[in-house]
């Protein structure tokens, strides 16, 4: 995931603080040595990096932090305060124009930063906040770029404007903002071509759509992964096109964050939204003083939230909770929990959400395979078996073994592990919450971190 190496760096630092009770501006000096390093290991600009931890220091050193009662804490919450204001303090939606104008959006890029993809994410969300939009296929040159948008399009509900490839991208993003307004949309989408790298003709084509079309809004979508590059790449669409906000793709893959700690203080626009995903739902608001907590293993209890209330059934989570209360839950309910936990990103992202877990896990990795183990394993049971566990004699183990394809010894860990669930859920129903919180896990979640489960 994105910034796990920072964010570990960061805690170890800022533990050692915290570990003293008194602190000298020596201390101070010599932990933000150790973050300017990390920061830069990270790939954040350098001219940012400097300025940052002057800025920290010189808030950091003074009296009334040194002789605090918590200096530790105090210098921590100035570099959360610091890092909020490093990616830009407030949350940026994309401005829209009222319901009844047209609102035009231009979304720009390099190839291959999942700008297509992206355009149709942003399709949804918009169309999930009553908008009608329409996207508009104007990168004629890539092969397949039209069919793509296309088959996202019809994923997401959202119609496609195309005239084919043998048109020029700006009489399509004309035609499509005239269909639009004969035909009711708010909202035009235009996917227009990127290139390998930034080149003369890219930059003279999305200037000359600018210069045909009313666009609102000029949305460049960069690829985290490609660290400092992509803070490059942001500066110059800014300097010859200028745009209005940034959405950083792949923030799920093994990148080390630079980029969005970067982009806002080099071009002064802001991150819209990070791509956490191949799914069309992987489209993840952008919330800076969210994305420093967890940076500094503060965790990201609204994002939880609000990922719960999107991906969690609420009707069958209410259901559970009810069965969980009375100790009644089997491998059925238990195996529809581990779904609704691998939607919400799995066990590894729900953990990096929650304050103090990365501490706990203590850096080794989770096995998120072995859920799909136990998957199998439940699954080669019979309906009945799933319903009344107790019918799992040793010949019965033998054959789900078979079926899921492991040894009877991950069978016989399984069944072990859900029965001790079941009896510490009978002896302390407290633990199961209420159930009525939309989005709540029912108590589920909560009891992987009670029992040593394989993953």
């Amino acid at each position: 995931m994105a910034f796990e190496s920072l964010s570990d760096k960061l805690q170890n630092i800022f533990k050692n603080l915290r570990g003293k009770g008194r602190l000298s501006e020596a201390d101070v000096k010599a932990a933000l040595k150790e973050v300017k390093m990390a920061l830069l290991e990270a790939d954040v600009s350098f001219k940012v990096v400097k300025q940052f931890i002057s800025s920290v220091q010189e808030r950091a050193v003074g009296q009334d932090v040194l002789n605090s009662l918590t200096p530790g804490q105090m210098v921590v919450k100035i570099v959360h305060e610091e890092l909020v204001s490093l990616m830009g303090s407030e949350t940026t939606e994309i401005a829209l124009k009222p319901a009844n104008e047209i609102t035009v959006i231009l979304m720009a890029g390099l190839q291959g930063a999942g700008k297509t993809t992206t355009t149709a994410k942003i399709a949804g969300k918009l169309k999930a906040k009553g908008r009608r939009p329409l996207l508009a296929a104007c990168d004629v040159y890539r092969p397949a770029a039209i069919k793509q948008l296309q088959i996202n399009g019809e994923k997401q509900g959202v119609p496609v404007f195309a005239m084919g490839e043998n048109q020029s991208p700006v009489d399509i993003a004309k035609a499509a903002v005239e269909h639009a307004a004969k035909n009711g949309f708010n909202v035009v989408i235009l996917d227009t071509a990127g290139r390998l790298h930034i080149d003369e003709g890219m930059m003279e084509e999305l200037q000359a759509i600018k210069a045909a079309v009313d666009v609102s809004q000029t949305l460049l979508i960069v690829d985290a992964m490609t660290g400092q590059d992509a803070v490059n790449v942001a500066e110059t669409f800014q300097n010859k096109i200028g745009i209005d906000g940034v959405i950083l793709t792949k923030m799920d893959g093994d990148t080390r964050g630079g980029a969005a700690l970067s982009i806002k203080a080099v071009t002064g626009r802001p991150i819209l939204y990070v791509g956490m995903g191949e799914k069309l739902s992987d489209l993840e608001q952008f919330y800076p003083d969210r994305m420093a907590s967890r940076i500094l293993g503060m965790g990201d209890i609204l994002s939880l939230i609000e990922k719960a209330q999107m991906e969690v059934d609420e009707e069958k989570t209410r259901e559970l909770s009810q069965k969980l209360k009375k100790a009644e839950f089997d491998f059925d309910d238990f195996l529809e929990q581990m779904r609704q936990i691998k939607k919400m990103g799995g066990v590894a992202s729900i953990m990096s959400m929650m304050p103090g877990m990365a501490q706990l896990k203590g850096g080794a990795d989770i096995d998120e395979s072995a859920m799909d183990r136990v998957e199998a394993i439940i699954l080669s049971m019979t309906k009945e078996e799933r319903a009344n566990p107790s019918l799992l004699n040793p010949s019965r183990k033998q054959r789900i073994a078979r079926g899921a394809g492991v040894d009877i010894s991950e069978v016989n860990r399984i069944v072990k592990q859900f029965d001790q669930m079941r009896k510490m859920m009978k002896q302390l129903p407290g633990l199961m919450g209420g159930g009525r919180r939309k989005g709540g896990m029912g108590g589920f979640g909560g009891m992987l971190g009670k029992l040593k489960m394989p993953f």
